[in-house]
């Protein structure tokens, strides 16, 4: 399967930030808070059960100066290996002149699926993002499958930070260079003007960029204590 998905948010002339553009398509659906404010605030979707090996999934977002916008998820994706043995692919790409909190929920990593997720964001000079990732390996009583993630971040062209996760490896994920074991690893990276000091603790650290921004890292056996951890940075 393969599916798109746009969004465009900019400020109307009472400068609320108002939904200008909103395309989708099953699986990835839109759906927008019905409300006025100085924030946008729309719902991503998975309308059917995706993604599966095979699928190809691409969200396009864009935020006009000034614009704000809450985009968050309503329940976890499951990752699952689908009837042709193919690996799936996620993007979603940011083009922010305004603000954006990208919320989505958990993603599980199901047993035997291959999966390939990208995010990219092109930020203008004053344009803040905070984005949010909390894996899990595996349902309950399974292993989880394999996964990499990338996300790439610049400012006027200029690179703010690019980091790769693969996971999937059991070697690799128990080893304390990799995961040490622990089933969910958080991220959420906050590009805006807030200075942060680097801090940390026995599963969890917090790194100034040298560009700008901060990227907060946790894990942890479970969903709730990783998203503690990220809610309290």
């Amino acid at each position: 399967m393969k599916a798109s998905a746009r969004l465009v948010v900019a400020l109307d002339s009472h400068g609320n930030s108002v939904v200008r553009v909103l395309r989708s398509q099953s699986p990835l659906t839109l759906v927008p808070a019905r409300r006025v404010g100085a924030v946008a605030l729309v719902h991503l979707v998975s309308s059917v059960t995706s993604p599966l090996g095979g699928d190809s999934l691409e969200l396009t977002v864009e935020v006009g100066p000034g614009a704000s916008l809450d985009l968050r998820g309503v329940a976890a994706t499951l990752m699952l290996p689908g009837p042709t043995g193919l690996p799936s692919f996620s993007s979603v790409r940011f083009s922010v002149e305004g603000a954006v909190r990208y919320l989505p929920e958990p993603t599980v990593v199901t047993s035997r699926a291959h999966h390939t997720a990208v995010v990219e964001a092109e930020l203008d000079g004053h344009a803040e993002l905070s984005l949010r990732e909390v894996l899990v390996l595996g349902r309950a009583g399974e292993p989880g499958g394999v996964l990499s993630t990338s996300v790439r971040a610049t400012r006027c062209g200029k690179p703010l930070l690019h980091q790769q996760l693969v996971v999937g490896s059991p070697e690799v994920d128990r080893s304390s260079a990799g995961l040490a074991g622990k089933r969910v690893v958080g991220t959420s990276l906050m590009l805006d003007a807030v200075e942060r000091a680097s801090s940390g603790g026995e599963w969890w650290n917090v790194v100034p960029l040298a560009a700008g921004g901060t990227l907060a890292t946790a894990l942890g056996d479970d969903v709730v204590t990783v998203t503690r951890v990220l809610d309290a940075i």
